[in-house]
């Protein structure tokens, strides 16, 4: 038997094949589907994921107004911001976030951010979420497929 017959298949940015996927957020829970969306961000899922290449697929959110946080989540939470300067600490709850424009989208990105890793390739990935607070999306041209993010692990 040839014990060299397998190879680690390392795949590049020339090689990857990267997909169009559609999640309906509609009644998710916020931190467990953030965590599978960064796991399909990241590339995860697929056989040949290598972790120095972004070999994730496309996410594209939609109704991510209608995501729910389990128990007093949703007012107990704390999201703190600092800017760097004497007194520039800020904190911000998941309530008052959501009271905000577009603050089902930034509280999705700030979730799903802080799942992925902190380097530059984690800033590159997160480029690769597009969130929309109603049921339409901007995206159909590039023809996705909208999958049942409850059937993966």
């Amino acid at each position: 038997m040839d014990t060299l017959s397998y190879k680690t298949i390392s795949a590049n940015k020339a090689t990857v094949k990267k997909e169009w996927v559609v999640v309906d957020a509609t009644d998710q829970i916020l931190g467990r589907m953030g965590s599978k969306v960064a796991k399909l961000l990241r590339g995860k899922y697929k056989p040949e994921f290598t972790p120095h290449v972004d070999c994730g697929d496309n996410v594209i959110i939609i109704n991510a107004e209608k995501i729910r946080l389990t128990g007093k989540k949703m007012t107990d939470r704390i999201y703190y911001s600092y800017s760097g300067y004497p007194g520039g600490q800020k904190q911000a709850t998941p309530a008052s976030i959501l009271a905000k424009p577009n603050g089902a989208e930034k509280l999705i990105r700030r979730v799903v951010k802080g799942m992925l890793p902190k380097t530059k390739l984690g800033a590159k990935i997160l480029n690769n979420l597009y969130i929309y607070e109603g049921g339409e999306h901007q995206q159909e041209a590039q023809q996705p497929k909208a999958i049942d993010i409850n059937l993966l692990k």
